[in-house]
């Protein structure tokens, strides 16, 4: 299976870089400058191209992102610290993000001849991204197989969208994913803040594998604060 992967150069999808070159044909990485704060990322998303050798582009759609407003990750609004799973983080909605980029990924991949796009949604996504669900990635296959009927026969390959964050590390480890040279902060800072929706679910992540965390944070400690009060 010739495959493209999209990569925003977090944890998810650079586990799943890792993952696709180990097993099937990775043909390239397809990142989006959608206009997100934490646009730091992409080069993350860059670093695992050139490890990988193969190449990487980055989509502007910072003109589409401009429109799709009122998210913590586009918009003047703060990042809320906390777990993923709190309503607080629905802030962090871009209304169709996914939709808009895997639509632009099958184009692409259909001009390059490849038989799949794959993306890193996973299962703790479920709660607060309706474009991460599997009835979504259904649907969306099946949209495709329409939009290119008599002309190409791409798949979506998700084989996170029903495991866990800690499920996806324990595969990346299981195919030498460097995870220090990923990045999934909100905010963008220097370092992972470690109090951010996204930061508390990597640390948590690492914590349930049994794998140590590589990341630097400058709050290492707080994820544990964030479960105690969301399981209280």
């Amino acid at each position: 299976m010739n495959a493209l992967v999209i990569c925003s150069g977090g944890l998810d999808s650079v586990s799943l870089a890792h993952k696709v070159a180990t097993e099937q044909k990775l043909i390239g990485l397809l990142s989006f400058d959608y206009g997100q704060r934490h646009k730091k990322e992409l080069g993350f998303a860059a670093i695992c191209a050139k490890r990988l050798g193969v190449p990487h582009q980055i989509v502007d759609i910072r003109d589409v992102g401009r429109n799709l407003s009122g998210s913590a990750l586009t918009d003047n609004v703060d990042v809320p610290d906390g777990h993923y799973a709190e309503d607080s983080m629905r802030i962090t909605v871009v209304p169709n993000r996914n939709a808009i980029m895997l639509a632009i990924a099958f184009g692409v991949a259909a001009a390059q001849k490849a038989d799949a796009v794959a993306t890193a949604v996973h299962g703790g996504d479920h709660f607060i991204y309706p474009d991460c669900r599997p009835a979504f990635i259904d649907a969306f296959q099946t949209m495709q197989n329409h939009a290119l009927a008599g002309y190409a026969d791409i798949c979506l390959y998700a084989p996170y969208v029903n495991i866990s964050k800690a499920d996806i590390v324990s595969e990346g480890a299981k195919y030498a994913t460097p995870f220090e040279a990923t990045w999934s902060c909100y905010k963008g800072g220097a370092r992972h803040c470690g109090r951010c929706g996204t930061c508390v679910e990597r640390r948590e992540a690492f914590d349930l594998a049994g794998i140590t965390d590589p990341t630097d944070y400058e709050d290492a400690d707080f994820w544990l604060h964030a479960i105690q009060t969301r399981s209280a």
